[in-house]
């Protein structure tokens, strides 16, 4: 992993490499039940605009489950060349942070990505990461400010905030209902659509909106296909959006991020480090 801090009012900059030497995930510029109770269920929404207002209305509907378990996957694609990132953890949707443990590729195809995982707190404004920071020590964390990040770090972690994902859904519109279909053993409603960042950040909260404001100018469209899951209750399953950006390269790249969550409900406690274990020293620059 490579940080860079542009200390001068630039933006700061992180990537996270892995062996094949394309940076990953960086642009350089009480408990509820499982299962909805029965009358939480929500009708499926055919209709185009009703379609929709149940896409956009699935963030409020996590708010409302408190909590989750999340898996994340993120691609990338640039140059002919395809790297995966992988993560677990939880997320805390009353307070807006999460914790996860992302996996980074390895090149000799190794089960367990042949690095040590990168330990990433997510919370409202800043994205902690522990472990692989070029020049950071191995005890230390890297706080970044996600609203100084050109993506509003959707991409840049390697792992799409959960929240902001789901808040990146407001912008939704050409909504499709694709039927019905069953999610690791939970039956799901399928909708396809394309969601515009700035239309997101205008209506998102507090909370994810400076996000969803950096990340308009990060990428070479506002728009961003996707395809939602939603279960009974309005809640979101699994999400896959596509971005692209241009990463320096004439035909740029793509990045497709997929969320899952499960266990609603299920205790997340999230502990921001103290700030005595933020790193202060310098951080090394990014490669160009």
């Amino acid at each position: 992993m490579v940080v860079q801090d542009r200390r001068g009012g630039g933006a700061a900059v992180v990537a996270l490499a892995c062996g094949t030497g394309l940076a990953v995930g960086l642009l350089t510029t009480g408990c509820s039940p499982d299962g909805a109770a029965a009358d939480d269920q929500e009708p499926p929404a055919r209709g185009a605009a009703a379609a929709a207002v149940q896409v956009r209305e699935s963030a409020d509907a996590l708010v409302r489950a408190r909590s989750a378990q999340v898996r994340t996957s993120m691609e990338t694609v640039s140059g002919g060349t395809r790297v995966a990132i992988r993560g677990t953890g939880g997320y805390d949707f009353a307070t807006s942070t999460g914790r996860l443990r992302v996996v980074l590729p390895d090149p000799a195809g190794r089960a367990d990505g042949g690095h040590e995982p990168i330990t990433e707190i997510l919370a409202p404004g800043a994205l902690f990461m522990k472990n692989r920071g070029a020049g950071v020590p191995a005890d230390k964390w890297v706080r970044v400010a996600t609203a100084s990040l050109a993506d509003g770090n959707l991409v840049t972690g390697g792992a799409t905030d959960p929240l902001a994902a789901a808040e990146l859904l407001r912008g939704a519109r050409n909504v499709t209902y694709q039927g019905e279909e069953r999610l690791d053993g939970v039956m799901v409603r399928h909708y396809r659509g394309v969601t515009d960042i700035q239309a997101a950040a205008q209506v998102a909260s507090p909370r994810s909106r400076s996000a969803l404001v950096a990340a308009e100018e990060g990428f070479t469209t506002d728009e961003v296909p996707f395809d939602v899951y939603l279960d009974g209750a309005g809640r979101l399953r699994k999400v896959r959006q596509w971005f692209r950006f241009a990463n320096g390269a004439p035909q740029g790249a793509a990045v497709v991020s997929t969320t899952e969550l499960s266990g609603f409900g299920t205790t997340t406690t999230v502990q921001l480090p103290d700030e005595r274990d933020i790193y202060a020293g310098k951080i090394a620059s990014a490669t160009p």
